[in-house]
C-alpha cells in the first residue's frame, strides 16, 4: 500500500507543479469543466466502463488473479485515460485531475479510513445465542447507527459479533444478506456520514442536515425488511430445531434457536466512541463554518475542509494509539478491506472525469442523450439505482446529480445550482439520493461495505452466494419493495 500512496502523491505533486509553473491564467481554469464537457469524445469514458466491468467480472472469472492484482488493474485503466488526457489537454487536464483528487477522492478515502479504523477498535462480546429476536435486534441497531458512524463503521462493528452469535446455526446466509441490505446500505441514508454518495453530495454543497428528510422512505423500507427478516429467521430456527439429530430433551441445551436467556453484552474499546464523536464534529464543522479557501492552480480548497480532514486523520491515529492491540486482534482487524477500496476508487475517480465533465455540460455535451432520457423523478430514482447496483453507488450519485444540474441549471456555479435544485426541484435530489443509497444493496459491488461483509462471512466459514446468486436475493426481496416505494413516493 505504501507504493500506491507514494504514487498517488507523486501524481498530485506533478499536476500541482505543472499547474503552478505552466498555467497562463489560474482564473481561466475556473471554466475548464464546461469546455471539457463539450469537447471530450464519448469514447473517453471507456476506461471508466472498463474499470467498473473489471470490478464486476474479474472476481468471478479470475478470482486468484483479481485478489493479487486488483491494484494493477485499477492503475492500468487510470493510465489508459490519464496519459492521453494530459497530452491532449495539458494544464487543463492536470487541473481537472488535481481537482477531483483534492476535492473528492482524498476526503472520501479519509472519511472511510477514519470510520473503518475507529470502529475496528470497538469490540462487542458476550455469550450470545443467535435467536430470531437477537438477530433482528442486531440488524435494527446497525440500521439505526449506520447514518452516524457510516455504513462501513456499522458493518465492521457488528458483523463479527453477529456471526459469533450464530456460529452454531445451520442456516446463516440470509442473516448476512439482510445485514448487507440494511446495515451496509439502507441504514446510511440519513446523514452524509452514513453512505459515500451522500458524503460526496455534502462535498458538492448539499446541506448536511438536508438528508434527514429521507427518514420517511428509509423507515418504510426498513420496517418491512426487518419484519420480513424476523419471519424468515424464526421459520429457519424452527426448521433447524426439527432437523436437529439430538433428542428432544437436549434441544434446549445445544439448539442455537432456543429462546434462552443470554449473558449481557460487553463492549470493549469504548474510548473509540469519543473518536467517533470527533469525526462527526469534524464533518459538521466543515459544513457549518466558512473561512475562506486555499487556491491551488485555480482550485479553491476550503480551509474548513482541510481542517476536517486533519481532524479525521487525528481521530484515526488516536484510535490506533489508545486502543489495546488485543481488542483489534479479537476483532480480527486487518487493513485489507480499506486498502482494496482505496486502490479501486483511485481508479474510479480518475476515469470518471470525462463522464462528469460531459454530464455537467448538459445538452451541449456528448452525453446529452442521457440528460434527455431522464426527465421525471421516477426516471432518476431507477436509473441512478440500477447503475448504483453495478457501477458503485458513490460515483453514480455524483454522475446523476451533475446530470440534473446540467439539465436544469447548466452554466451556473455548482453551489448556486444545488441550492436552486433544493428550492425548486427537491424531489429530484430525493430520488437520486435514495436510488443511490438503497439500490447499492442490489449487488456486492454496489457499495464498499458489501464486499467487506461478504469477505468476513466467508472467513467465518459461511458459503456466501456468488455475484448472481446474491442478485437473486435482491431481485426477489428488494426489487418488489423498490417498485412499491416508487409508486408511493414518485
Amino acid at each position: 500500500m505504501k507504493y500506491f500512496i507514494a504514487a498517488l502523491f507523486v501524481l498530485i505533486a506533478i499536476t500541482l507543479i505543472y499547474g503552478i509553473f505552466f498555467s497562463d491564467s489560474h482564473d481561466s481554469l475556473a471554466h475548464h469543466v464546461s469546455h471539457l464537457g463539450t469537447t471530450l469524445p464519448l469514447w473517453s469514458a471507456l476506461p471508466f466502463a472498463g474499470i467498473l466491468l473489471s470490478i464486476a467480472f474479474f472476481p468471478i472469472l479470475a478470482p486468484r488473479f483479481w485478489h493479487h492484482h486488483y491494484g494493477k488493474v485499477s492503475a492500468f485503466w487510470s493510465l489508459i485515460f490519464a496519459i492521453p488526457f494530459a497530452v491532449k489537454y495539458g494544464n487543463e487536464a492536470c487541473c481537472e485531475i488535481l481537482e477531483i483528487y483534492l476535492l473528492d477522492y482524498i476526503p472520501f478515502i479519509i472519511l472511510l479510513w477514519a470510520l473503518f479504523t475507529i470502529s475496528g477498535g470497538i469490540l462487542v462480546e458476550g455469550t450470545l445465542k443467535g435467536t430470531a429476536k437477537l438477530n433482528t435486534l442486531f440488524i435494527l441497531i446497525g440500521t439505526m447507527i449506520a447514518s452516524w458512524i457510516g455504513t462501513t463503521g456499522a458493518s465492521m462493528l457488528l458483523i463479527r459479533p453477529l456471526l459469533r452469535a450464530n456460529a452454531k446455526r445451520r442456516y446463516k446466509v440470509h442473516i448476512v444478506v439482510f445485514f448487507i441490505f440494511l446495515v451496509s446500505n439502507i441504514g446510511g441514508a440519513l446523514t452524509p456520514l452514513g453512505d459515500p454518495p451522500l458524503f460526496l453530495g455534502f462535498l458538492h454543497h448539499v446541506p448536511f442536515f438536508w438528508t434527514l428528510q429521507l427518514i420517511v422512505p428509509m423507515g418504510f423500507i426498513s420496517i418491512i425488511l426487518l419484519g420480513l427478516f424476523y419471519v424468515i429467521d424464526r421459520y429457519l430456527c424452527i426448521k433447524e430445531r426439527k432437523e436437529s439429530p439430538l433428542p428432544e430433551i437436549d434441544n434446549s441445551v445445544e439448539n442455537p434457536c432456543e429462546e434462552i436467556e443470554t449473558e449481557p453484552i460487553r463492549i470493549r474499546g469504548l474510548i473509540n466512541i469519543l473518536f467517533l464523536l470527533g469525526v462527526i464534529g469534524g464533518v459538521l464543522m466543515s459544513g457549518l463554518v466558512h473561512c475562506g479557501a486555499l487556491v491551488i492552480n485555480g482550485i479553491h480548497v476550503p480551509y474548513q475542509n482541510l481542517a476536517r480532514d486533519l481532524i479525521l486523520i487525528l481521530m484515526g491515529m488516536l484510535s490506533l494509539q489508545f486502543t489495546p492491540k488485543i481488542i483489534r486482534e479479537a476483532n480480527e482487524f486487518t487493513w485489507f478491506p480499506i486498502k482494496e477500496v482505496a486502490y479501486l476508487f483511485a481508479g474510479i475517480f480518475m476515469t470518471i472525469i470525462p463522464a462528469l465533465a460531459m454530464l455537467k455540460a448538459g445538452i451541449h455535451g456528448n452525453l446529452a442523450f442521457i440528460v434527455r432520457a431522464v426527465e421525471r423523478p421516477l426516471d432518476y430514482f431507477w436509473i441512478t439505482g440500477i447503475l448504483s447496483s453495478f457501477l458503485d453507488n458513490a460515483p453514480t450519485y455524483l454522475t446523476f446529480l451533475n446530470t440534473q444540474l446540467g439539465n436544469s441549471f447548466a452554466g451556473l456555479p455548482e453551489a448556486v445550482a444545488v441550492n436552486l435544485l433544493i428550492e425548486q426541484k427537491e424531489i429530484y435530489l430525493v430520488a437520486i439520493s435514495i436510488g443511490a443509497v438503497f439500490m447499492g444493496a442490489n449487488t456486492y459491488i454496489g457499495n464498499a461495505p458489501n464486499f467487506m461483509v461478504k469477505a468476513i462471512a466467508e472467513e467465518n466459514g459461511i458459503k456466501m452466494p456468488g455475484f448472481f446468486g446474491y442478485m437473486l436475493y435482491s431481485a426477489l426481496i428488494l426489487i418488489p419493495l423498490f417498485i412499491l416505494l416508487s409508486i408511493i413516493f414518485f
